[in-house]
C-alpha cells in the first residue's frame, strides 16, 4: 500500500524560532531595548559608552514564536586590546544571526559612527536588516520625522535595503512589541530553542558580575568609564543556616588599572564601595530570589585593557 503523505492541518500554526542582534555605536540604547522585550533586567544598562561587554542573550517567548536577542557591544574604533577584542565578538555575532536590528538614536543626527557601522552592514548580504530608531520620547514628530528620512536615505546609499524603519521607545514602552511582531516573521520555522521561562543563557555568576560593575559604574562619572572589571570568586549557600532563611555568600573582586584609581572606587571612608555594594545587593537578590551577603574588595590589574594575560583572567 502507498505510503500516505503526512499534511499539517491546517488549523496549525507555524512557530518560528531564532536569533536577533541589535547593533549600533555605543550608548545607542541596544540594552533598555533588550530588557524591554524581554521584560526584565537581562542586560546592564549605563550612560557611559561601551558598557557591554559580554554577548548577553536575552529570551522572548511567545505563543508562535521564540525570538533570542543577542546584545551584543557596541562597534567602535579601537583603541585596546580589549577593544579589537569586543570588535571580534560584534562581527562574529553578525555572521550567525537570522536578522540584524542597527539601533540609532532619535536625538541624535546620523554621525560618522553609524556611517562607519552601516558601511560594515552593506557588506553582511543575506541577513536581513531593520533599522530601529531609538529613545524616541526626547525627541518631538518634526525631528523623529527628519532622523527616519536620513535612515533611509542611509540605505540607499550604501545598497543595504532595511526590511523595516522602526521607532520605538524602550524607556516609554512604545512600539517595543510592534518591533517584536516584526522581528518574527524574519526567523526560520522550527521548534523553541529554550526551555519555556529561561530568559537568558548567562551564567548567574556572570550576570552577578554585570550588576557590580552596573552599580560600581553609575558613580565615577568620567573618571574611570572602561577601567572597571569584576570577577565574582565564588557563590555559597550560608551554611547552618534554617531552610526558611537561607543566605548566599558572595566573594567578588572589582579590578581596576591602577593603584590612583582605588580611591576613586572605595571614596572616603570606604562609603563610595559601601553604596556599590547596598545597590547591586538589591538587583542581585531581586534577579537571583534570595537574601545575599555581599563581600567586595577593590584589587588593582595593571593595564589590564592591554595585557592579554590579564584580559583572559578577567574573563575576555
Amino acid at each position: 500500500m502507498a505510503a500516505m503523505s503526512v499534511r499539517k492541518p491546517e488549523t496549525e500554526a507555524t512557530h518560528r524560532a531564532g536569533f536577533a542582534c541589535f547593533v549600533g555605536r555605543p550608548n545607542a540604547g541596544k540594552s533598555t531595548l533588550t530588557n524591554a522585550l524581554v521584560g526584565q533586567k537581562v542586560a546592564i544598562t549605563s550612560n557611559r559608552p561601551q558598557t557591554t561587554r559580554h554577548t548577553v542573550r536575552g529570551i522572548v517567548h511567545r505563543p508562535e514564536a521564540q525570538l533570542v536577542l543577542v546584545d551584543t557591544p557596541g562597534l567602535h574604533k579601537p583603541r585596546t586590546l580589549l577593544g579589537e577584542r569586543l570588535n571580534d565578538i560584534v562581527r562574529t555575532t553578525w555572521a550567525e544571526v537570522d536578522v540584524i536590528g542597527f539601533c540609532l538614536p532619535a536625538d541624535q543626527k546620523v554621525g560618522p559612527g553609524d556611517r562607519f557601522i552601516a558601511k560594515e552592514l552593506a557588506g553582511v548580504k543575506k541577513t536581513p536588516k531593520i533599522a530601529i530608531v531609538t529613545k524616541t520620547d526626547l525627541v518631538d514628530s518634526k525631528t523623529l520625522a527628519e532622523q527616519l528620512i536620513a535612515i533611509d536615505r542611509l540605505g540607499e546609499e550604501l545598497g543595504i535595503e532595511w526590511a523595516e524603519i522602526v521607532p520605538v521607545s524602550a524607556v516609554g514602552d512604545k512600539q517595543v512589541q510592534l518591533l517584536a511582531d516584526l522581528l518574527v516573521p524574519l526567523l526560520p520555522e522550527g521548534p523553541a530553542l529554550y526551555p519555556e521561562g529561561d530568559l537568558t543563557d548567562e551564567p548567574e555568576q556572570v550576570m552577578v558580575a554585570e550588576l557590580i560593575r552596573e552599580a560600581a559604574l553609575e558613580g565615577v562619572r568620567d573618571e574611570l568609564p572602561h577601567s572597571i572589571a569584576v570577577v565574582v570568586e565564588e557563590m555559597l549557600p550560608r551554611e547552618d543556616r534554617p531552610a526558611d532563611k537561607p543566605l548566599l555568600d558572595i566573594h567578588a573582586n572589582v579590578y581596576i588599572e591602577r593603584p590612583s584609581q582605588k580611591g576613586i572606587i572605595i571614596g572616603p571612608k570606604g562609603k563610595r564601595l559601601k553604596e556599590v555594594g547596598i545597590k547591586s545587593r538589591k538587583h542581585i537578590e531581586a534577579l537571583l530570589g534570595t537574601p545575599v551577603f555581599l563581600d567586595l574588595h577593590v584589587k588593582v590589574a595593571k593595564d589590564w585593557q592591554r595585557d592579554p594575560r590579564q584580559l583572559r583572567k578577567l574573563g575576555f
